[in-house]
């Protein structure tokens, strides 16, 4: 009876003191919710583009106070920036399974390149092909490793993929688990996406390529695209080699990263790894907090008061 009679007494107090615990939670959640909308930290990678030796002065001079971020052009406070070679780069090498024999020549030169990244990067390397990616070595520091692990493509249509853009997602979605910092995904395909109809291979119908942006904007990963047909469309329709290499350059674009090609065909991937090698040296991480609290698509530009073009992600969406 007492304790029946105790529990009575003590009812009033315990629900005080769990109503002010709920209160308690659901500010605190509050306030972590409104810091996350008000203060939301954001790293994206820029590229400081040289094309002449006066450009090329002005990238190896930049400094952290050069820079300047807006967001939604609204100004924007500036963290931390570093030299994205003071970071391990962490890498996804994705080469498309269909692309036509001859580029199974330039596997040494692939390797070459994952074996020269700086110490202690990360790699993953993946083939787009029929069904789902196909990751032949997770990320590792183990250069050797996963230099090992590129194959000989099959070079079929059986290998082809249903959408490289899919396959795309599914190697983004590796980077949940991946240090923040300098990120960037090494794309070698066609960038050609039938699998809606033709008419959705062009840059600005296909869904998935948008998608592909948007999962890459979000997670602060720059695609850099190299180009070469495959053994389908785009090794005798001009249409369907503008289609392709047109998606692959918007993908590029609009992640900040960059892409190669040359024509409508390819020889080798040389001119295009040591270009590619050049533009690593004049990245750089700029982590700001965004001060906006809009939902949606907010749009990036970064500027220094020098004569050059500095190459960054569009923008991201914010949910």
């Amino acid at each position: 009876m007492k304790i029946f009679r105790r529990a009575i007494h003590q009812t009033p107090r315990l629900l005080i003191g769990l109503l002010a615990a709920v209160l308690f939670v659901s500010t605190a959640e509050g306030q972590n919710k409104q810091n996350s909308q008000n203060g939301q930290e954001k790293t994206i990678l820029v590229t400081a583009v040289a094309h002449n030796e006066h450009t090329t002065s002005i990238a190896k001079r930049l400094q952290p106070s050069d820079f300047a971020v807006l967001e939604n052009k609204r100004t924007q406070r500036i963290v931390s920036v570093k030299r994205a070679e003071e970071e391990p780069m962490i890498l996804s090498v994705l080469v498309q399974d269909d692309l036509v024999g001859r580029v199974n020549n330039e596997l040494r030169e692939i390797k070459d390149f994952i074996r020269d990244l700086p110490a202690d990067s990360r790699v993953m390397v993946g083939y787009i092909t029929s069904g789902t990616l196909q990751v032949r070595q997770d990320f590792t520091t183990d250069k050797n490793l996963a230099a090992d692990s590129l194959r000989v493509l099959l070079s079929s249509n059986a290998s082809s993929p249903f959408n490289p853009y899919i396959e795309v997602i599914e190697a983004l979605k590796r980077f949940d688990l991946q240090p923040k910092g300098w990120r960037m995904i090494l794309l070698i395909s066609d960038g050609l996406d039938t699998s809606h109809g033709f008419s959705s291979a062009n840059p600005y119908f296909s869904i998935d390529l948008d998608r592909a942006i948007v999962e890459a904007q979000i997670r602060s990963v720059s695609v850099f695209t190299m180009y070469a047909p495959s053994v389908g469309l785009t090794s005798f329709s001009r249409h369907a080699v503008n289609y392709g290499q047109g998606a692959l350059l918007r993908l590029a674009n609009e992640t900040g990263g960059d892409s190669f090609f040359s024509g409508t065909d390819f020889v080798t991937f040389h001119p295009y790894f040591h270009e590619y090698a050049e533009l690593l040296k004049y990245q750089w991480l700029i982590t700001y907090r965004s001060n906006n609290t809009a939902k949606g698509f907010r749009r990036i530009d970064v500027t220094t008061d020098f004569d050059i073009h500095l190459h960054h992600a569009a923008g991201y969406v914010a949910k």
